[in-house]
């Protein structure tokens, strides 16, 4: 890895290219560009047969100019250094402090690189990234550019390892307000990373990082209790409280029960069913006489069939009965 300084005092970590794959890079750019030329070329000279030797020399001249200089550095000015070759490779031309490169910088190298890769062969330019501690050539270094790698293998996933069984739960009282976010990040990074750390260094930050620990809560580590356990235990303790306060508390786990009722349901936890609803009885009116124009108003016979005269009564009530009409009905038969 290469350390870069950008003008923020950022130090960042880029890895360099190494000589066969910018060997390959710059072949691919080579054929690219040697195609474009000899497809110029050949137009040049079906287009310029009827001019003089000097002409056409003038043009075979400009045409070698233009595409085999020129176009290798509006190709790097214009894409921020990265060629069709270098696309392929995964590579990128950047500045010394790790910014994209500008026109000057793809014109120094393109001058430099006729003289180093195009009249040598190539052989200037591959001492010169052998010598170089970052694999830079002549162009580079009066540049100032740098070609780094884009495309680098992913980071494995990064594993914090759990408290021993016996401290499971033992920090559960402990006031964890006062540590800061930077502190909490440090001692993720050294549980992540200390099986890489020479032995007095582990040793050294975990009993560092528990005293800043122990400071900030206010308890001193239990005695006996190894620093890294120590660690491990009050960041598990940190992480479980993270996770229950944001995937809910008051329930055990922040699950509520299958089947049980939620809220805003009859016997729902923190809520009252609803009352059943009970309607006072209706109280009739007082009877009101009726008036005369109800009288003849005539009323539909029920449905069913009209029940018999009971056996043995008055003539009376058996005509009346007979007639459709009956006490009380408001119906008055003709006379």
């Amino acid at each position: 890895m290469s350390e870069l300084v950008t003008g923020e005092a950022v130090a960042l970590e880029l890895r360099p290219a190494k000589l066969p794959s910018r060997a390959m890079a710059v072949l691919l750019d080579l054929a690219a560009a040697v195609t474009a030329y000899v497809i110029v070329t050949i137009a040049l000279v079906a287009a310029t047969s009827s001019l003089d030797d000097a002409a056409q020399t003038a043009l075979s001249i400009t045409a070698f100019l233009l595409v085999l200089v020129g176009g290798p550095i509006a190709v790097e000015t214009l894409s921020h250094g990265r060629s069709l070759g270098k696309l392929a490779c995964g590579l990128r031309v950047v500045r010394d402090d790790g910014g994209p490169i500008r026109f000057r910088h793809a014109l120094v190298r393109g001058l430099i690189g006729v003289i180093e890769i195009l009249m040598t062969f190539g052989a200037g330019a591959c001492i010169a990234s052998l010598v170089s501690a970052r694999g830079r050539r002549i162009g580079d270094v009066f540049a100032g550019t740098l070609v780094v790698r884009e495309r680098v293998p992913a980071a494995p996933a990064v594993f914090v390892p759990p408290p021993p069984p016996w401290l499971a739960g033992r920090f559960a009282e402990l006031d964890l307000s006062a540590v800061p976010d930077g502190l909490w990040l440090a001692v993720r990074q050294y549980l992540t990373r200390m099986g890489q750390l020479d032995a007095r260094v582990r040793h050294s930050m975990a009993e560092r990082l528990a005293s800043d620990v122990a400071a900030r809560t206010g308890t001193p580590p239990p005695y006996g209790v190894p620093a890294p356990a120590y660690l491990a235990a009050v960041l598990h303790e940190r992480q479980a409280r993270e996770a229950r306060r944001a995937f809910g508390h008051g329930v055990p786990g922040g699950v509520v029960p299958a089947g049980a009722p939620g809220p805003g349901m009859a016997g729902g936890p923190g809520m009252a069913g609803p009352a059943p609803v009970t309607t006072p009885p209706t109280q009739l009116p007082s009877a009101a006489p009726v008036p005369p124009s109800s009288l003849t108003a005539p009323v539909s016979p029920p449905a069913a069939s009209p029940a018999a005269p009971p056996a043995g009564g008055p003539p009376e009530a058996a005509r009346e009965a007979s007639s459709g009409g009956g006490p009380g009905t408001g119906f008055v038969p003709p006379a």
